[in-house]
């Protein structure tokens, strides 16, 4: 390794298993083009850091792997008690475009819900 160039940080890894569709609902943000997901977390971040994910969703066995950003901060004892935690931005890939799929797809008429969320 030369010395003109820096090591990166390595990403977190973080692991979200999601058991209830209710769950999924008040994760997952829309507003993100590529689809994102909201984790609680008491760990400091910066938006950009990024984070990878290893997501289960409900009733569903497998884990999906994303490699994110993070492109939401709520920090600690933020207006009307929300928790504490990023929002990841999903990839623009293949892959990320599936997973946004499936979940909108277990969602379903849950997409449509004024029902507050993690983020909004």
């Amino acid at each position: 390794m030369s010395s003109t160039s820096t090591p990166s940080a390595r990403p977190s890894v973080i692991q979200l298993s999601i058991k209830e569709k209710a769950a999924l609902y008040a994760a997952y943000i829309p507003m993100f083009t590529e689809g994102g997901v909201f984790i609680p977390t008491t760990r400091d971040y910066n938006l950009g850091d990024d984070v990878y994910v290893l997501l289960s969703l409900p009733e569903d066995m497998q884990r999906y792997p994303v490699a994110g950003k993070v492109a939401w901060i709520t920090p600690a004892k933020a207006a009307g008690g929300r928790t504490q935690g990023v929002g990841i931005l999903f990839p623009k890939d293949e892959k990320s475009r599936a997973l946004k799929l499936k979940i909108e797809e277990i969602l379903g008429a849950h997409m449509a819900s004024d029902r507050p969320t993690q983020t909004v």
